[in-house]
Order: C-alpha cells, then sequence, then structure tokens
C-alpha cells in the first residue's frame, strides 16, 4: 500500500450520475476487489472516498463512481492533466487463485465496476466468468466485460433493456462452482442465501462508510462469525457464510 499523487488522464461522464475517472499508476499490482482511497481537496472536505478498481492495466487505473455527496461531486469536477492523491491499493480482494472451474460474478449498480476487473483476471487464469449485471434503469459498461464473460445477463429494474426485474431472478447458483457478488446488501444477501440453499460458495464485498481505509479507526467495523472485522482491512470481501447478516 502506497501513497502517491497521480496524474488525472480522463473523467468521463457516461451516464447522468456515473462517472469513468482514468488516472496514471505505475505503482504494484492490483488485486481483484481492491480498493483505493480518493482525495482531490484540501480544505472543505477531510476525508478520503473509498472507490473500487474498475479497470487496471500497466500504467494506468479506472475508477467507476456515482455522484451522490460532496466528495464525488468535486471528483466530477476534475479535469484532464489535473492531480489526485490515491492509497492504496487497500484491503483483501476475491481470492482469484483459489476459484477454479466455473463462476457467476453479480453486481447491483455501483456494485458492478469491481466485477470487471475481477472478471479479468479469472478469465487469465483459465477460469469461465458468466456476468449478471442488475441496473435501475440504464445499462453501463457492459461492453468492458465481453472480453472476460462468456455470457452476459441484464436487468432492469425500471428501463427498457435486459430482463425486467431483479438481477437475482436470473441467476441460478447451482450451475457454477463459485459465486461472486457486489452491490446493495439486499442483493448480496439474496444471493448469499441462494447459495446456501445449493450449497455453492459465495464470495460478498461490503459497501461501508470507512474513515481511513486502512484499519486504523475502526470505524467500519463488523460482527462476524469470526468475530470483529474491519472492511476496510479484513475485507472488503468476505465468504457469505461467515457474514452476520
Amino acid at each position: 500500500m502506497k501513497y502517491i499523487e497521480s496524474k488525472i488522464l480522463a473523467n468521463q461522464r457516461i451516464t447522468d450520475d456515473i462517472f469513468v475517472l482514468k488516472v496514471a499508476y505505475k505503482e504494484d499490482d492490483v488485486n481483484a476487489g481492491q480498493f483505493f482511497m480518493l482525495k482531490s481537496w484540501d480544505s472543505e472536505l477531510t476525508l478520503m472516498r473509498p472507490i473500487s478498481v474498475f479497470k487496471a492495466e500497466e500504467d494506468a487505473l479506472w475508477f467507476m463512481y456515482r455522484t451522490v455527496g460532496q466528495g464525488t461531486r468535486k471528483m466530477a469536477e476534475l479535469k484532464r492533466g489535473g492531480r489526485i492523491r490515491l492509497l492504496g491499493p487497500c484491503g483483501n480482494g476475491y481470492p482469484c487463485g483459489e476459484i477454479k472451474g466455473r463462476v457467476a460474478v453479480v453486481g447491483g449498480g455501483v456494485g458492478i465496476p469491481p466485477l470487471c476487473h475481477t472478471s479479468k483476471l479469472l478469465h487469465e487464469q483459465g477460469t469461465t466468468v458468466d456476468a449478471y449485471l442488475g441496473y435501475r434503469d440504464e445499462p453501463f459498461a457492459l461492453e468492458d466485460f465481453e472480453p472476460w464473460c462468456t455470457d452476459i445477463f441484464v436487468s432492469t429494474e425500471h428501463g427498457e433493456e435486459g430482463y425486467r426485474g431483479f438481477v437475482t431472478d436470473l441467476l441460478h447458483p447451482e450451475q457454477y462452482d463459485v459465486v461472486i457478488t457486489c452491490g446493495p446488501e439486499v442483493m448480496m444477501r439474496k444471493v448469499a442465501a441462494m447459495c446456501a440453499e445449493k450449497d455453492v460458495t459465495c464470495y460478498c464485498s461490503l459497501e461501508h462508510r470507512m474513515a481511513c481505509g486502512i484499519g486504523a479507526c475502526l470505524g467500519c467495523s463488523i460482527r462476524t462469525k469470526n468475530g470483529m472485522k474491519r472492511v476496510c482491512k479484513d475485507g472488503p470481501v468476505f465468504q457469505s457464510t461467515d457474514l452476520m447478516w
């Protein structure tokens, strides 16, 4: 984990409230499911913001984020050529090296972006990956999953593309050796329950408010079957059977 200042290569709006930020990065490799703490301001906002890695290449990182508060609205104003501070890579990601066979990645909303980098790494090690992506209305990033996934299943709650309903309606866990999920807690709880019923291994990446991102402040602690754990340091990825929903 390192604290660095990086150059902004692009910051593009792709829907009404979704942006993709590309920054220069030539540091450590980034594992599937890891995140960075980001900050582009000096005074009015103190804390960095945790953003998961959407895509990673040899000399650049992509972060996809939704504008929901002061921090992300400040990020949306960033221009190419500007500077941004990064702390990371943070957290423990998905154990891709231990995952074999056929895998389903199940994402909802802004839980979708980290599953793209995850799908890439799984594909590169010879794993067969299907993606189940759920949106409120307008789908995004589908083309980014296409190189790594055999099949892509899309649902929208209120839109006109894909299946109209919840993405969990499309999932049949018994068809897979492992299911990986990231998104709203209600969706992940449903995925975890479906996997438990079929005795399929499931990994969940939790979303939580974070202050430090390195496990020092304990602000993101949760109860698990193995005691208190810090989402930022011990997670954000946990095996679903360890969680006390």
